[in-house]
């Protein structure tokens, strides 16, 4: 199965199903923001800190990279930022694109790949929103690679991912209240939606990639990691109980 077209429809049929993440921010999140008054997550629960952003986005070249569904994209804009949203998903564009409509805001989108961004020149934004997603391509590191060569010197790459530990236990046996370890990392699901017959419908593939590639990746990609923190999923599953299971960090473009 081709990763990408599968997640693409199965993303677009999670908006059908109404999905915590493809829901858009309200009209009032928007007004807001266009007072100074926002904060977006790139995780579950945490906002990112504020000062992990510039003192001011008016005018800032602003990508949000598989940030497709109307939660990160609106409020940036409304707060002055010139955004751009990628999203291999069209239906979790069509979000973004309600908003911008029924708020009067700017916002391009793409359906795109975020491991392939021909279709930017090199050094082309100032700061990249990154939501946890990249949990959906088989390889991290070229989605690393991209957002560096399209991020201009000293801008920032903000980036939300799972940490691999969650990719360790049975699901259903989560569901039951037992941490059951059955995968190994790096994690793949491609063969038990194989088994399972589970092509169609709103699951998605996913991989649990190593810190290794998410962290020494950014920095083999020329980012520096200047800040980091985890989140959980707000203590509504098991596991919540024993370790946070996802990491923001963010990263600065060195010059070369």
């Amino acid at each position: 199965m081709k990763i990408s077209q599968h997640n693409s429809k199965a993303w677009d049929e999670k908006v059908n199903q109404g999905s915590r993440y493809t829901k858009y921010v309200s009209y009032d999140q928007v007004e807001n923001a266009r007072r100074g008054d926002w904060a977006i997550s790139v995780t579950t629960e945490k906002p990112v800190p504020r000062n992990w952003f510039p003192p001011t986005l008016k005018g800032l070249s602003v990508l949000c990279l598989a940030g497709g569904g109307g939660q990160q994209a609106p409020l940036l804009a409304a707060a002055g930022a010139e955004v751009t949203v990628v999203d291999m998903s069209e239906k979790q564009l069509e979000q973004d694109r309600f908003v911008a409509e029924r708020d009067d805001l700017s916002i391009k989108t793409i359906k795109g790949d975020m491991s392939d961004l021909n279709f930017f020149d090199d050094e082309t934004f100032d700061l990249i929103v990154h939501p946890v997603s990249n949990v959906f391509v088989e390889d991290v590191l070229p989605v690393w690679k991209e957002a560096a060569r399209v991020l201009k010197t000293n801008g920032t790459l903000i980036s939300g991912f799972t940490n691999p530990v969650l990719y360790l236990f049975d699901d259903e046996q989560e569901e039951k209240g037992i941490l059951d370890v059955q995968n190994s990392i790096p994690f793949s699901s491609v063969e038990e939606m194989k088994a399972k017959e589970r092509d169609a419908g709103n699951e998605t593939l996913e991989f649990g990639h190593t810190l290794e590639d998410q962290i020494q990746g950014q920095i083999d990609a020329g980012l520096m990691i200047a800040g980091f923190y985890e989140d959980d999923f707000g203590g509504t599953r098991l596991i919540d109980n024993y370790i946070k299971t996802f990491i923001a960090t963010k990263a600065i473009k060195q010059s070369t």
